[in-house]
């Protein structure tokens, strides 16, 4: 069909589960987006500071990073879809707070900071096993189709989602749009309730047969509650193990070279102001040209999906987000911001369909749980740590000069990483295995 062409549907109808799971994922999405947008709404509106809608990357990055390594071990020790249910849960608390605070109307800029922090700290704890499910659920075949279209909801939505928030925001406030997160998180429990039991299996015959000799091997020993020193000795063999797969190392030095210099996010406030006078249109207008560049390029799934070289094709696209940001930096209409914020939204997109391919694909189930965590903490804390950068620099400077310095710095450190690191760049996808779980 000419649809499967363009986009991949064969994991929705080849799994009952995974599609439970994608419209459990997709409700989370939109979640995320009201948040996100609540926060950075509610954080500009109490502060006018850059270095403020800056500090939320830090805010994001920190818990994200701890929770990550922790809930990679877990997801690699104990039931995965128990501990999702469980962080998940958290995550409903603290979305619940938020709206209490909106509510109280406290103003305190330091309260929605901690109550994000906890959060992304629950979110951080879950992910990692949350990443594993793709994988469990599909033939490898399929796997990087399933990445896929959980991006293409992830864009639709980035799309979507901050104009919803801005009809909440203008309507019910933001204590509404704090309930409404609440609520998307709670409905993303169904496409985990029904899974299977996903326990982490002890060792796996799928490891690619390049993987070198010496690798560490799985901790499937470690059981839970045997002490702080056999979880951070399992951790330390999942990350030696990732530090032994050039491909895998390859591909999270590209994101974070991408998120970590040029994630343009907290400008966007500051860009609005400066050219466009801080008009609410335009500023709604910033996040959904991004998630429109986005929705394009997955709606062209079906393609980046079966290309033969997704580590060349992920590293072309890191450096074409650079560019655009780049770009960025130096226009001044509105077409042509909205422009290159469309072609950094569709770049970004192929980057991450081959990424999470090139992870899922190449790592054995015993140490997916903890390379999962490595990729989710470099996926969620490298944008954050990229956003306080972009607002530290944009304070001392403006925002212009932050834009165009990142994108440039990204351009230069992806071209590095792609001359270095020649596994990445002649990755190929392995034959089509397994079966799917229903």
């Amino acid at each position: 069909m000419l649809l499967e062409r363009f986009v991949d549907t064969r994991p929705l109808l080849a799994s009952p589960a995974f599609r439970r799971l994608w419209i459990g994922s997709t409700a989370a999405g939109f979640s995320g987006q009201l948040v996100a947008t609540a926060v950075l709404y509610q954080v500009w509106e109490l502060t006018r500071s850059p270095w403020w809608t800056g500090a939320i990357g830090l805010a994001t990055a920190a818990p994200t990073i701890i929770g990550g390594l922790i809930g990679g071990t877990l997801a690699d020790t104990i039931d995965r879809c128990r501990l999702v249910l469980a962080t998940t849960a958290v995550t409903v608390i603290a979305a619940a707070g938020l709206a209490a605070q909106a509510g109280l109307d406290t103003a305190s800029v330091f309260l929605v900071l901690t109550l994000v922090m906890a959060q992304t700290a629950a979110t951080a704890l879950g992910a990692a096993a949350r990443r594993t499910f793709i994988a469990r659920l599909l033939p490898t075949g399929l796997v990087p189709a399933g990445v896929a279209l959980n991006h293409v909801s992830f864009q639709i939505a980035m799309l979507a989602g901050p104009a919803l928030a801005g009809v909440i925001l203008a309507t019910g406030g933001l204590r509404a749009a704090y309930l409404a997160d609440a609520l998307g998180i709670t409905v993303s429990l169904y496409g985990v309730l029904r899974l299977p039991s996903m326990r982490p299996h002890p060792s796996s015959s799928t490891a690619p047969s390049t993987a070198p000799s010496t690798a560490p091997s799985p901790a499937s020993g470690t059981a839970p509650g045997r002490g702080m020193l056999a979880g951070l000795r399992a951790t330390g063999q999942g990350w030696r193990y990732l530090a032994s797969r050039p491909e895998l190392r390859g591909c999270l030095a590209t994101d974070l070279a991408a998120t970590g210099l040029a994630m343009p996010i907290a400008l966007f406030p500051a860009v609005n102001d400066e050219r466009f006078g801080g008009s609410e249109y335009t500023f709604g207008l910033f996040a959904s040209a991004v998630a429109v560049g986005g929705l394009l390029a997955g709606l062209a799934s079906g393609t980046i999906t079966r290309a033969s070289g997704a580590g060349r094709l992920m590293l072309a696209a890191s450096a074409t987000w650079g560019s655009a940001l780049a770009v960025f930096a130096l226009v001044n209409s509105l077409p042509a911001t909205l422009a290159c914020l469309a072609v950094a939204g569709a770049a970004d997109t192929v980057a991450v369909i081959c990424r999470g391919a090139i992870v899922q694909v190449s790592t054995p189930d015993a140490y997916l749980g903890r390379v999962s965590a490595a990729e989710n903490i470099v996926g969620v804390a490298g944008p954050g740590l990229g956003n306080a950068r972009a607002g530290a620099v944009a304070g001392a400077t403006s925002a212009a000069t932050s834009t165009l310095t990142g994108g440039l710095a990204c351009v230069v450190v992806v071209a590095f990483i792609a001359a270095a690191t020649p596994a990445l760049r002649r990755w190929r996808q392995p034959a089509a295995a397994g079966t799917a779980f229903t």
